[in-house]
């Protein structure tokens, strides 16, 4: 296996990142329940995208970049981190958001500002075109001399998985460490580099750990999780042969995309009430919404712990109101 520091990588977060049991939580649902505060990685307001960025932007700075672009909706936590994270290593940033859901100066179209991001808001709905507006800009800029990196939704890419390997490994020395036994990995899913990340990192550092994303997003996770899983094990040049059951999809979108879900408003509140933690309604929320539903329905086997990886998306909370 090539070693993960053999790999280009520049150092944006503060890790690794705490890591605990939740102990009111725990008591009241009489099973171990422990987080990861990757919301806590000293970027922004924090989340899942600084692993993949580290080494995504480090691949770019090796080829001469100076201009990143970057997708999502109009409040695109991983768009708003690849601001922050552009900002820090002197890049310009564009984003090119699709103009739906709350498009109002409120949530991360503030944050966009503030790290001094250019935002254009569009009227489409298919990536594709997105992608073909980045490089038709990112074309004008090289002719003026630029160097252009584009990166796709969620920085799901094969490297950007590779974050979330790295992850997964910093989760089995601090488990160790605390001397507790995971049976199960829990995170959102809104475009699949995330849980490919741990899916593979499981694999190689947490053996016999299940991983289990919960879709907040429309997407076919249960193929493109695998396969993004598959392409950073090439990368590392190391196996993947994912034990069976290794990893399921659970859909808990609800409504719709960045729509909120009434129905998670209790679990949210119930987190935040018992234990100090904001998480926010479109997906960390609906995310551990969705695991203590699964929790309550007997889904989670075995007698071992549980891990949920909050992901980030707390400025969500300043864009839309929890609904009753």
């Amino acid at each position: 296996m090539r070693n993960l520091h053999d790999l280009p990588r520049v150092r944006l977060g503060v890790f690794p990142t705490p890591f605990y049991r939740l102990d009111r939580l725990s008591e009241q649902y009489g099973r171990g329940i422990w987080i990861k505060r990757d919301d806590l990685c000293g970027v922004a307001l924090g989340g899942s995208k600084v692993r993949k960025l580290e080494f995504v932007l480090a691949e770019a700075l090796d080829q001469g970049c100076d201009t990143v672009f970057t997708t999502g909706g109009a409040q695109s936590n991983h768009a708003a981190l690849t601001a922050a994270c552009a900002a820090r290593l002197g890049m310009k940033c564009i984003l090119l958001l699709k103009r739906r859901g709350v498009t109002e100066h409120r949530g991360n179209l503030v944050l966009d500002e503030l790290f001094g991001a250019e935002v254009r808001l569009l009227d489409m709905d298919s990536y594709d075109e997105i992608y073909a507006e980045m490089h038709r800009i990112g074309g004008t800029l090289e002719q003026a001399g630029h160097k252009c990196c584009y990166i796709p939704v969620g920085a799901s890419t094969a490297l950007g998985a590779v974050g979330y390997v790295s992850g997964a490994r910093e989760i089995a020395v601090q488990a160790m460490a605390a001397g507790v036994r995971l049976g199960h990995i829990v995170s959102a899913t809104g475009s699949g580099g995330t849980a490919a990340g741990l899916l593979l990192g499981a694999g190689l550092f947490l053996p016999g750990v299940k991983v289990t994303g919960i879709a907040v997003d429309s997407g076919p996770f249960d193929k493109i999780v695998p396969r993004l899983a598959g392409e950073a094990a090439a990368l590392l040049e190391c196996p993947f042969q994912p034990e069976e059951n290794a990893f399921q999809m659970v859909e808990h979108m609800g409504p719709g995309y960045a729509l909120p879900n009434p129905e998670d408003t209790p679990y949210i509140e119930e987190l935040a009430r018992t234990e100090g933690i904001l998480l926010d309604p479109v997906y960390t929320g609906k995310a551990f919404a969705g695991m203590m539903q699964l929790l309550r329905q007997g889904a989670f086997d075995g007698q071992d712990d549980l891990l949920f990886v909050h992901t980030g998306g707390t400025a969500a909370l300043f864009a839309i109101d929890l609904p009753r």
